[in-house]
């Protein structure tokens, strides 16, 4: 099954959810080793998304992941914006003027928004950040390639809360939580959660 801009647009409502649900979650693991503003930013963020997509949505899958990026860069603060922002720009960009998503191109989307992401933030696996969710993440969907879009999802979110797990035993070496150093070990990285979060209710919503 391949995706069109309407079950994209469905998707991302349905992240839009899954994001408010875990809200205070978010808070409280970036309340531990940064500036508790992570739920607040995505949730934020995430509902704009959804008013944006209740106006119109746009009318190929490109332009209503660009919709959400255009949105998250301007909606969302701290470092949570511009990276998520530059995710979902670099995998619009990827899907080009097609019609529909298959898994090859969804794919291809995923990689995209990884570099796009380690780009942005200069991070690699191991900083404790976002990364260490999707680099996984991706690794796994590209194994999943010939698979379907459901499946593609579903083993990208598994390996994105993997991810997420790994990055309590690490010593974060980005961003805010770098700052303590040792102390911060033991704590998951919020925007590596919040990554697999948005994976897992992808994965759902292809169901």
């Amino acid at each position: 099954m391949a995706c069109t801009a309407e079950t994209l647009a469905a998707a991302l409502r349905a992240a839009a959810a899954v994001i408010a649900g875990h809200r205070a979650e978010l808070i409280e693991l970036d309340r531990a080793i940064g500036d508790a503003d992570h739920g607040e930013n995505m949730d934020r963020g995430f509902t704009a998304i959804v008013s944006a997509l209740d106006t119109a949505i746009p009318e190929t899958p490109a332009a209503v992941v660009k919709l959400a990026a255009t949105t998250l860069i301007s909606k969302v603060g701290g470092a949570a914006g511009p990276l998520y922002g530059t995710a979902f720009l670099r995998a619009s960009g990827k899907l080009g003027d097609a019609a529909e998503v298959d898994g090859p191109l969804l794919v291809e989307a995923l990689r995209a928004a990884l570099e796009g992401v380690q780009a942005r933030g200069k991070a690699v696996g191991g900083d404790a950040t976002m990364v260490d969710a999707l680099i996984p993440a991706v690794s796994a969907a590209e194994e999943a390639s010939g698979s379907g879009i459901a499946a593609i999802l579903s083993a990208a979110a598994d390996a994105a809360d993997k991810g997420a797990e790994s990055t309590v035993d690490l010593v974060p070496r980005k961003g805010r939580a770098s700052y303590l150093g040792e102390r911060a070990k033991g704590h998951m990285d919020p925007g590596a959660r919040s990554t697999a979060l948005l994976l897992r209710a992808f994965a759902e919503a292809a169901k």
